[in-house]
C-alpha cells in the first residue's frame, strides 16, 4: 500500500544525493540480483548461433545438485556511472551484503575517492539489507570502524525498489547481456556480467565471492542497544529509513569537575596557622609519596588485591593533600575540639 510519505523520502534521498556528490563524496545504490540457477537451463530472449548448431537446454529448471546457484549483489556507483557485482554461492545474508560493499571499497572505491570521509548507501527497504534487519546495521557499524568512513543508509520506500537506481541503471543491463546464453558455470556469470557496457559509458566489475554466509544470525538486545548507542545516528525525518553509521564511538560526556577548596581559603587558612603557602607545598611534597604508598597498601590489604578501577572512575576526593595537612594542622592547634 502507499506509504504518506513515500514522495516526501524520495526528495530526502535526492537531496542527500546531491550534496554528496557536490561534495566529490561517494554514492552508491545497492540491491541483490535474482538469483540463477547454475546449469543448461533456457533464458528468454535470442542470442546469435551458427546455423543449425543450436544450443540445447533443459526444458524444465528443477535444482541441478551439482551445478549450485548464483547470486548477485551489486553496488553502483552513481556519480562514477560504474558498477560492482559480488556473485556468492552461499545465502544472501546481511553479512554477504556488507562484504560485497566493502570489497567495492577495497578494490574501487578508496582509489576512486581517496579523499573521502563518508558514504552515502540507498537500498531498497527489505531483503537482506532491509531496515528492519539488525545484523545489517550491525555489520555496518563494523564496516565503518573498519573503513573510517561515516556511512549514512537511506531505504527507499517498501514497495519502490525499483525506482533504485541499480535496478535501470545496472541490473538491467545485464540481463539484457544474459538473454537466450545459459548459465553453465560461475564463470560464465563473472564474466559476462563484466563485459555488461552501454554507449553511455557503463563499466562493471565482476568477483566471485565462496566463503560461506550462514543464514538465521541474531542479534541480541544488549548488542543492539550497544550499537545504537555508540555508533548509530537516526535522522530527524523517518529515523527507521534513514541513519548514520560513525566509525568511532561517540565521546563520552566529559564527568563533572571534582570540587575542591578554593585556593585563596587555602592560603588565608595556612597564615592563620603559621604557614605560607610554599612551606604548605614543601611539606606536601615531601609526605606525598609514602603517604601514597602506604593509603595504596592499605587499601590492597582490605580489599585482596591491587585496585581496579576504570579510566575515570572511582571516589573523588575533595580536598587534596596540602589540604588535609592543613585541617591537620589547624585541629591540633584548636587543641583537637571541634567549633560551632
Amino acid at each position: 500500500r502507499r506509504h504518506p510519505d513515500r514522495d516526501a523520502q524520495f526528495r530526502y534521498i535526492s537531496d542527500l544525493a546531491k550534496r554528496y556528490l557536490a561534495a566529490a563524496d561517494p554514492v552508491i545504490s545497492i540491491d541483490t540480483k535474482k538469483k540463477e540457477k547454475i546449469g543448461l537451463y533456457a533464458r528468454d530472449g535470442a542470442e546469435w548461433r551458427p546455423k543449425g548448431d543450436p544450443r540445447r537446454v533443459r526444458d524444465h529448471d528443477f535444482p541441478d545438485p551439482g551445478g549450485g546457484k548464483a547470486i548477485p549483489y551489486g553496488v553502483y556507483d552513481v556519480g562514477d556511472d560504474s558498477g560492482f557485482v559480488s556473485v556468492g554461492t552461499d545465502h544472501d545474508t546481511a553479512a554477504f551484503a556488507a562484504e560485497s560493499v566493502r570489497r567495492w571499497w577495497q578494490a574501487i572505491g578508496r582509489d576512486r575517492y581517496p579523499r573521502a570521509a563518508r558514504l552515502l548507501v540507498t537500498c531498497d527497504a527489505g531483503g537482506s539489507n532491509g531496515y528492519r534487519t539488525r545484523a545489517w546495521k550491525a555489520e555496518l557499524a563494523r564496516l565503518a570502524a573498519e573503513t573510517g568512513l561515516e556511512i549514512t543508509c537511506c531505504h527507499f520506500p517498501p514497495g519502490t525498489s525499483k525506482w533504485n537506481k541499480i535496478e535501470h541503471r545496472l541490473f538491467s543491463q545485464i540481463t539484457l547481456n544474459w538473454r537466450g546464453r545459459p548459465l553453465t558455470s560461475h564463470d560464465v556469470v563473472v564474466n559476462t556480467i563484466a563485459a555488461t557496457t552501454t554507449s553511455t559509458g557503463l563499466t562493471v566489475t565482476a568477483v566471485l565471492d565462496e566463503n560461506s554466509y550462514p543464514a538465521g544470525t541474531k542479534i541480541p538486545d544488549d548488542q543492539m542497544r550497544d550499537i545504537e548507542d555508540r555508533a548509530l545516528t537516526r535522522h530527524g525525518f523517518h529515523g527507521g529509513w534513514n541513519y548514520t553509521l560513525r566509525p568511532a564511538p561517540a565521546a563520552p560526556p566529559a564527568p563533572p569537575a571534582a570540587p575542591g577548596p578554593d585556593p585563596a581559603a587555602l592560603h588565608d587558612l595556612a597564615a592563620i596557622a603559621g604557614l605560607t603557602s610554599h612551606d604548605l607545598d614543601t611539606l606536601a611534597a615531601a609526605i606525598t609519596t609514602g603517604w601514597h604508598a602506604r593509603l595504596e597498601a592499605e587499601l590492597d590489604a582490605a580489599r585482596r588485591g591491587p585496585r581496579r578501577r576504570a579510566p575515570g572512575g572511582g571516589r573523588r576526593r575533595k580536598l587534596t593533600l596540602p589540604g588535609h595537612i592543613l585541617v591537620t594542622i589547624l585541629h591540633d592547634a584548636c587543641g583537637g575540639r571541634r567549633r560551632r
